[in-house]
């Protein structure tokens, strides 16, 4: 007996609806979010299975997503959960109303008939250890904070232009505690006019920037103090205040992201395979951490190598028809780990003679660099799936033998 089930979920409900294996509806209910909400679930389940004989039963389960209480227990409860991408759902959807109606109970319906009838397309939830999901929390904060940081400081580096474009020649990096420190107490050009040796010299020691308390200073000051066009004094008091609030915002983000940067390396220090995710070119703590989270540690997840580097988005597409054929990169993928994966790839070329010279190669046969880049990036995503599963450390001359041999 096999029981689907479509789960349309939302902050505070789920709509559910559980079909059998000819398409019939058995039951339907809106749930709320939590204990309550699942309990009622395990019911409805419960009631179809009747006399069954709990081995007799399979129960499948699709939503669109792949993480949360929610997804847990239902994985805890032996369902079978496919998390189904919202594209896939959506390109579903178009097969069974044409007419683009949507509601939660119909897309409910949906994703247990795409279950019943697609679950062998689609990828189950992996079972990865609370170690792995561990990672992955603290990774992806860690490297949210370092978007959100950049975003803000494009936005001091704006508000700088507009009215005292000064402080862009005197700090090439916003971020820098120096330069925060500075901007916080002298954020109008007349204040950062009247900044002396000995005050600039101050945050350039709290910054523990002490190499460079003989050289900066001065550039720093005289840089301030460059005559420029400038806002008239509201305003300027304006994008003052402005720049303040950004800065403190700054400054908290350079807090918390070094706070994080220590407890994604404990959490990855401790992983079983971190030292097999640390032994590939260009991966240190916390770009193994990433890579690690984003794949996940369920050892069956992946069959082959193609198929983390499909899950990774490095492998090309292929679009064949007629006589006309077409290689192209892939543009639906996992944002953080396409960034770690290619951030590997630039590090390796400068620490690995195997993965320079086939970067090397790549460029010579006329490849751009982001082109090869991710073509580099998705050998090295080959390499680590061969030692992972073999439970090896890497090893230059294996890892590129074959493009070695083939060159000779």
């Amino acid at each position: 007996m096999r029981l689907f089930v479509g789960d349309d979920w939302a902050e505070a409900h789920h709509d559910v609806e559980i079909m059998d294996e000819a398409g019939r509806t058995l039951a339907k209910a809106r749930l709320p979010e939590g204990v309550a909400g699942m309990a009622r679930l395990h019911a409805m389940v419960a009631e179809q299975i009747g006399q069954a004989a709990d081995d007799e039963v399979e129960v499948l389960a699709g939503i669109e997503v792949d993480r949360g209480p929610w997804v847990l227990a239902l994985v805890a409860a032996g369902y079978t959960v496919f998390a189904v991408n919202p594209l896939q759902a959506s390109r579903y959807r178009e097969r069974l109303a044409v007419s683009g109606s949507k509601s939660d109970a119909a897309d409910a319906h949906m994703l247990a008939d795409m279950v019943r009838t697609d679950s062998h397309q689609l990828r189950p939830i992996a079972g990865d250890s609370a170690q792995a999901e561990a990672i992955k929390v603290v990774a992806r904060t860690h490297k949210t904070l370092i978007w959100e940081r950049t975003r803000t400081g494009q936005r001091l580096r704006h508000a700088l232009r507009e009215y005292f474009p000064a402080a862009l020649a005197a700090f090439e990096d916003l971020h820098a505690p120096e330069a925060l420190d500075l901007l916080e107490r002298a954020a109008s050009p007349a204040e950062a006019a009247k900044l002396t040796i000995s005050q600039i010299s101050g945050a350039l020691q709290r910054a523990h920037r002490r190499g460079d308390l003989a050289m900066r200073p001065r550039p720093i000051q005289s840089a301030l103090r460059t005559e420029q066009l400038g806002q008239p004094d509201v305003v300027t008091a304006a994008y003052a205040a402005s720049t303040r609030a950004l800065v403190a915002v700054l400054t908290v983000l350079n807090q918390q992201i070094t706070t994080l940067q220590g407890q994604v390396e404990a959490h990855f220090g401790a992983h079983p395979a971190a030292e097999i995710v640390l032994s590939q070119p260009g991966l240190g703590p916390i770009l193994g951490a990433r890579v690690l989270a984003e794949f996940g540690d369920d050892p069956s997840r992946y069959a082959t190598a193609k198929a983390r580097k499909n899950f990774a988005g490095t492998s090309p597409i292929t679009r064949a028809s007629g006589k006309k054929k077409t290689v192209l990169a892939r543009f639906v993928h996992n944002d953080r780990l396409i960034d770690a994966l290619i951030t590997q790839a630039s590090t390796a070329i400068r620490v690995s003679p195997g993965a320079r010279a086939y970067y090397d190669k790549l460029r010579a046969r006329g490849a751009g660099y982001n082109t090869a880049l991710r073509q580099l990036a998705n050998r090295l995503v080959g390499i680590l799936h061969g030692c992972l599963k073999t439970g090896t450390f890497y090893d230059e001359a294996t890892a590129w033998s074959h493009h070695q041999n083939a060159t000779t």
